[in-house]
């Protein structure tokens, strides 16, 4: 087998800023979200340490505004919406196709660098002070408020849009166009299953965001009537827009962690994945689904019962799909060979929090309940348990899963895991107490707050300084693996994936030999091998 790999094919900066290879792309992606993950997540600190006890701590209620406005750009828009497509599906989506590229690689690169340029529209909103408009840029505030900072963050949108169209066009060309011979749609993984209907929904929804952007931009410089009321303008029709595309981009979140969960439960559990095809088609249909459920988010707004009542209705429906996910999981792993190791741990924790967040959406999505816990923190916990402790949770059992494929490196397994508990324990610990936050009245936003919504807010502060540890923590060990990490077995997991057929890290061509098309979910032809510390096809043992 060839010793050549993607990392050591070619060398200086200029191979790395100039490739074409996905594999590569997919690192310098990962690289880029994890940062804008730490970034968003100080911005998080920020705000928690500045709501430990009633009044001003170290901050005022502008620059706290700035801070948690901040904090849900970067993340929604820098970290969650890309981390899962643009760096996973980057790196792994060829391999597991048994491809040598995407289809268009240098579309590809472009993609990258647009949504650098779009990172940099922050970053420049930031160094100009930042904005306090909140994450969803609501109107009238946005068009009115003197806040020049408004404008280069729109435009950030803007330009990440394109970025993320051009991802989703290609994972879906590549996906039609570059099977090899004997992949058909049903021996596909489902985590390509997942990305493919991932990148529906962005090639669908993300010129309506780019679009409201723009309309918005061209508001406040040329003072056209669009939203404002003030030129004649409607502000409920910007929340249309905005979450025409917002809701369905909670599935560009959720959907790829839905993905990464499938091959982790699979993999862990030793056992042929239950129900594929009700997965996959699932993923589908939450595709579709999502598009007709925006209106909930708009309850009171002021719209029509009768349009209340059928979105309300719709809410209800979407979480069919996702339901039939979390069951056949758990069918996948009763009577399943159970290995705990790391990603399966954080696959369980993803099961356990998404569950949370997929039921508490229900109280969100009946009429009457919804009224009295809009805008409150009840909306603030439901949120990040479907966002952080859902999608970020299945992110880091992505990145654990596939990190040895990645960089050919072992991490420190036990470490590992007692990080995973802590991040579930403390992500509990800061989401629980503002479900009971958002029932007692507490409304989210809000630079202070009475006395006696401390207890709850300072549980929920300590859970966010645990969560920050742990992830120091953890990135720490990650970074060390590279320099003093064990080498990593073809196969750790003993996962039957097209990408544990390659050697670790993976040759610059994927493969020195053409993968065989099997089923991705049967393990019985793997055995442990106790020289390579990893799994290898039983023939290949015998020979």
């Amino acid at each position: 087998m060839s010793t050549t790999n993607y990392l050591t094919c070619s060398k200086g900066w200029k191979s790395w800023f100039l490739t074409l290879d996905h594999k590569r792309i997919g690192v310098m992606y990962l690289t880029a979200v994890l940062s804008s993950f730490a970034l968003g997540g100080l911005f998080a600190l920020a705000v928690r340490l500045e709501l430990f006890q009633p009044g001003q701590q170290f901050m005022d209620p502008t620059t706290y505004n700035r801070m948690f406005t901040l904090h849900g750009a970067v993340m929604v828009f820098l970290f969650i919406i890309p981390s899962i497509p643009a760096a996973f599906g980057n790196f792994v989506l060829p391999i597991m196709l048994g491809a040598q590229d995407v289809a268009f690689p240098r579309l590809n690169l472009a993609s990258f660098y647009l949504w650098m340029a779009g990172a940099v529209f922050f970053l420049v909103s930031l160094l100009g002070g930042g904005i306090e408009t909140g994450w969803t840029f609501y109107t009238p505030y946005s068009t009115t408020t003197a806040d020049s900072s408004v404008v280069s963050a729109l435009m950030g949108v803007f330009v990440l849009g394109f970025s993320s169209i051009f991802t989703g066009m290609n994972f879906i060309v590549t996906i039609h166009q570059m099977r090899p011979k004997g992949m058909t749609w049903f021996k596909m993984p489902l985590f390509l299953w997942a990305i493919y209907g991932t990148a529906l929904i962005q090639v669908l929804a993300t010129p309506v965001l780019g679009i409201t952007g723009l309309l918005l931009i061209v508001e406040r410089v040329a003072h056209i009537g669009v939203f404002d009321p003030a030129l004649g303008g409607d502000p409920v029709l910007f929340q249309h827009f905005f979450w025409f595309y917002s809701h369905p981009a909670v599935y560009i979140m959720i959907l790829p962690a839905m993905g990464i969960v499938s091959e982790l439960i699979a993999a862990g559990s030793r056992k042929e994945i239950f129900g594929y095809r009700f997965i996959a088609f699932s993923s589908i249909a939450i595709a579709i689904l999502g598009f007709l459920v925006w209106g909930h988010h708009m309850f009171t707004s002021g719209q029509s019962v009768a349009a209340s009542v059928v979105f309300s209705a719709l809410t209800f429906t979407v979480a069919i799909p996702s339901a039939i996910k979390v069951f056949n999981w758990l069918s996948t792993m009763y009577k399943g060979a159970i290995v705990l190791n790391t990603p399966m741990c954080y696959g369980l924790s993803f099961i356990s929090l998404f569950g949370i967040g997929g039921l508490t959406g229900l109280f969100l999505g009946t009429l009457s309940v919804d009224i009295h816990l809009h805008d409150t923190y009840f909306i603030v916990a439901h949120f990040h348990y479907v966002m952080m402790g859902s999608t970020a949770v299945a992110f880091m059992g992505g990145l654990h899963y596939w990190w040895p494929k990645m960089f050919g490196k072992m991490y420190n397994e036990a470490l590992a895991r007692v990080c995973c508990l802590f991040v579930f324990i403390g992500f509990n610990l800061t989401f629980l107490p503002q479900f009971v936050l958002g029932t007692r009245g507490m409304p989210r936003r809000y630079f202070d707050y009475p006395e006696r919504f401390q207890f709850l807010h300072q549980l929920s502060t300590i859970g966010a300084v645990m969560l920050f540890i742990t992830f120091f923590v953890m990135f720490s060990y990650l970074l060390h693996s590279l320099v003093r990490g064990k080498p990593a077995p073809m196969n750790p997991w003993g996962a039957n994936t097209n990408e544990w057929k390659c050697s670790s890290p993976p040759p610059f061509n994927n493969f020195d030999v053409p993968p065989p098309m099997e089923n991705p979910y049967d393990h019985t032809n793997l055995v442990f091998d106790e020289k390579l510390g990893g799994y290898r096809a039983k023939q290949v043992i015998n020979s």
